[in-house]
């Protein structure tokens, strides 16, 4: 494996001295760029470069606009040598492109600036002598780091899967080759991209071509898998990953396959808990599947799902497809769902549980009077039968709203969702959007955002008079009994300090 190692650089040092002597010999900036056009090699400089070259120079890969301009051209299928249209506003100028292919693999595409679209005959023909030499030097280096990818492929999916013996033999394998280090902490991401118009050679070599710029990061040791529509990472460090800086990778994941394919990818990425070293591997590998579902199924994650903020969504995700329905909705929840308050009820339960039933918090997230909220809590106790004050009640309501909001984005909420508000209806790719979900989410432990009220019907408008203060409010007509159970559930509520009698709920 040094020897591989050693060879391949000395693969780079030829390319470069190849790529030179070409732009000497046209008086032309040269660029060889390899299929994800990160900057793979570049000759020094002449009178031609543009804001493009210097960008690409400084930050090692052509920016996210500038790929996609090339990319949209379709030049990773041109047949031969073509101009590549330049764009003022992106500071490209014109480029003439050879796209490098051997033996039916995509090597990377040669560029020779070109700032009016024109070369002599005496250039074009420069560019194809010097052509098959800049090939067969790619070919040698994509055979040997395929073959080393190959064998790190190999021994990371043994690493991962199922059978205990294969898993202890891996990681033998990577710690007496020296490939991985048994750093005292591994993550593992997964990033799928599963339903995408290009082949799936063209996914693998731009899911590959994201993970480049890890696999060069001097903070933690890496080792990858590439399959048609899926890359699985490991990452081991001797100091914990930072969550930040998870995502922040993950983002920039995205951005390089946002520049390489088109939107139908639909790309995700789960990113497993912190473990112990190549042992623990395993283990983060599950739980980055499990938030990859997470991801995939609840639109304000925003396409990137991370284990260790899920919460108690990580227990219900878990769950096959077939099981996630809405028989696990519990029966008094449906029943205060179905009632003639339903959303508005639903609203101050999720927010009354999210704020570990502080009535005082509650009060002031929801911006009502305590007087109002402890009305609508009892309406919540008479409609489910259940006691908030009982935390085993309080756990079957809140896992109860989790399972609904992941039902309603999946699209299969069917009539659960809140009197006067319709179910969402589901997308194709499994993206849904509802105003519960997209403005209701928890995705973190304990951390809820506000709700999103929809308009009130007319008949929802005469319903809210209830909560208005009662000192404000006409007494609604009850009967006598009513009128006679309530005073004796004042007589025996007790007073508090400041003077309040203490809701049931509170």
């Amino acid at each position: 494996m040094t020897e591989q190692r050693r060879r391949a650089r000395l693969g780079r040092a030829a390319l470069r001295q190849l790529i030179e002597e070409l732009a000497e010999s046209l008086g032309r900036s040269v660029v060889l760029a390899d299929p994800s056009l990160r900057g793979g090699c570049v000759s020094r400089h002449f009178d031609d470069a543009d804001r493009a070259r210097v960008h690409s120079l400084l930050q090692k890969r052509a920016s996210r606009e500038v790929a996609r301009h090339v990319l949209d051209q379709g030049v990773t299928r041109w047949p031969r040598p073509g101009f590549i249209e330049g764009r003022d506003d992106l500071g490209l100028q014109p480029r003439y492109c050879v796209p490098l292919r051997e033996r039916g693999h995509f090597l990377g595409l040669l560029m020779v600036i070109a700032p009016d679209a024109t070369l002599t005959p005496e250039e074009t023909e420069a560019i194809a002598r010097a052509t098959p030499a800049i090939v067969g030097q790619l070919y040698a280096d994509h055979v040997l780091a395929d073959a080393e990818r190959a064998r790190e492929q190999e021994l990371l999916l043994s690493l991962l899967g199922e059978d205990p013996a294969a898993r202890a033999e891996s990681r033998r394998r990577f710690l007496d080759d020296g490939l991985l280090p048994d750093a005292p902490h591994a993550v593992v991401s997964v990033v799928q991209a599963p339903r995408c118009r290009v082949s799936p050679g063209q996914v693998a070599a731009a899911l590959s071509g994201a993970l480049e710029g890890l696999r060069r990061t001097r903070s933690a040791h890496t080792a990858s898998a590439v399959t048609p529509d899926r890359v699985v990472l490991l990452q081991l460090a001797d100091r914990p990953l930072e969550p930040e800086a998870l995502r922040e990778q993950s983002r920039h994941i995205m951005d390089v396959l946002g520049a390489r394919l088109d939107a139908s990818a639909a790309p995700v990425i789960g990113i497993g808990g912190q473990q112990s070293g190549l042992a623990g591997a395993r283990t983060s590998y599950e739980q980055a599947l499990v938030a990859v579902r997470a991801a995939r199924r609840i639109p304000a994650l925003k396409d990137i799902g991370a284990w260790e903020e899920l919460g108690e969504l990580a227990v219900l995700l878990q769950l096959p497809d077939r099981a996630l329905n809405a028989s696990l909705v519990p029966k008094p929840l449906r029943t205060l769902l179905e009632s003639g308050g339903g959303h508005r009820l639903e609203e101050t339960l999720r927010c009354f549980l999210d704020h570990a039933g502080s009535t005082t918090r509650t009060a002031e997230a929801l911006r009502i009077h305590r007087t109002s909220l402890h009305y609508r809590l009892r309406q919540i106790q008479e409609i489910t039968g259940l006691d908030l004050d009982s935390g085993a009640d309080r756990m079957t309501l809140h896992m109860g709203l989790r399972i609904r909001e992941l039902l309603v984005s999946l699209g299969t909420a069917g009539d659960l969702a809140p009197a006067g508000e319709p179910a969402t209806p589901g997308t194709e790719d499994g993206r849904h959007r509802s105003r519960t979900t997209e403005a209701a989410t928890t995705t973190g432990r304990g951390t809820a955002t506000a709700t999103r009220t929809p308009p009130a019907a007319p008949q929802d408008r005469a319903r809210r008079t209830a909560d208005v203060h009662p000192a404000h409010q006409v007494p609604p007509q009850r009967t006598r009994t009513a009128r006679e159970r309530t005073a004796r559930e004042r007589t025996a509520r007790p007073v508090t300090a400041d003077g309040h009698r203490r809701a049931e709920a509170a």
